[in-house]
């Protein structure tokens, strides 16, 4: 087995896209050979990145009150017993909290709304909360990003033209897999919202959540979907953190070998791509949360997340200190970027 990855491991380094096929073989030695998987993964992340690691920030500008019925999310009204309407971030509060980030090093900042897709109204808040953030924060080099759901083409150039550069929306799981998770959207609307801000200019930010029931089919199948069809700079892995209320609050946790696991599968297939650790890193992965690095991630979430609590910066840039690794603004992008 241990061969077997070092085999697969050699053909990425030798910059070799891998078929499904030869994916399922690495994920099968994997199983037994846990940690030979991370060395190898370790290999590719050095190669393209250094040992550069970068952090992200991300602030709630629209709280709560969300009309789908993801079954993972604490912010839909469906799960709610008393559905209540959104909260709205002030500007002011979103200032502090860019401020604060960039006083920690995180290279992007993101402004995250609940809901299917903006109003107007919303897209020109974010818009001018952008203009003003690169005018008052830390000379303008932070990344500005959002996350609003799905976007319509001028909405998007919108964003774009007001310097938003990323722009964040998850396909969270398989196309196969979605269909038990989400029935109020589809797969495809998802994808059309990528589109639409990829063609206006704006990088893209896609990943998913691993640990909703889905099994090893599900996650190449939407590694490969961010391969060969979204193409983002950055992809997202968050694990499952259960919230009472929601349809997934009895799920089992995964443990941690297997979500080192999936990361280090992920450097494979992805081995340009910044792989980010966000939501679900603490209470999942313990004590061996600066394993991710060595797994393949390039960089993670810091501080607190939308619904849950991160733990705090200082912990993750001593972390990253201890390990050896710089803290940069801004990680190479992708070819296809």
């Amino acid at each position: 087995m241990s061969q077997i990855i070092a085999d697969i491991g050699r053909r990425v380094l030798d910059r070799q896209a891998l078929d499904r096929a030869t994916i399922l073989s690495l994920v099968q030695a994997a199983t037994e050979q846990p940690y030979e998987l991370m060395h190898w993964a370790w290999q590719i992340r050095q190669q393209r990145f250094g040992r550069d690691v970068a952090f992200c920030s991300i602030i709630p500008g629209k709280l709560g009150g969300c009309g789908e019925d993801c079954k993972w999310c604490a912010q839909s009204a469906s799960h709610a017993a008393e559905p209540t309407a959104p909260q709205i971030t002030s500007f002011a509060d979103i200032e502090h909290a860019a401020k604060a980030a960039a006083e920690h090093h995180a290279g992007c900042f993101c402004i995250v709304n609940s809901g299917r897709k903006p109003t107007a109204g919303d897209v020109q808040s974010v818009a001018s909360t952008a203009q003003a953030l690169y005018k008052n924060i830390d000379g303008g080099q932070m990344c500005v990003s959002a996350s609003l759901g799905e976007l319509t083409p001028d909405h998007a150039r919108q964003l774009a033209a007001a310097g938003v550069k990323r722009y964040n929306h998850n396909l969270e799981t398989s196309r196969r897999h979605y269909a038990k998770m989400v029935t109020s959207h589809t797969y495809d609307d998802r994808l059309a919202a990528l589109r639409n801000a990829q063609q206006a200019g704006m990088q893209l930010c896609c990943g998913g959540i691993f640990g909703m029931g889905e099994t090893w089919d599900d996650r190449i199948d939407l590694a490969l979907t961010l391969r060969d069809e979204v193409k983002p700079v950055v992809t997202t892995m968050n694990f499952l953190h259960p919230i009472p209320g929601t349809p997934l609050e009895n799920t089992a946790p995964l443990p941690p070998l297997e979500i080192l696991s999936i990361i280090a599968v992920f450097r494979f297939i992805l081995p340009q791509v910044d792989l980010k650790i966000c939501g679900g890193r603490g209470v999942n992965l313990r004590d061996l949360q600066s394993w991710i690095f060595y797994a393949g991630a390039t960089s993670c979430l810091v501080g607190q997340y939308l619904t849950t609590s991160g733990r705090g910066v200082p912990d993750d840039i001593r972390m990253a200190g201890d390990l050896g690794l710089r803290v940069v603004q801004e990680l190479p992008s992708p070819d296809w970027a």
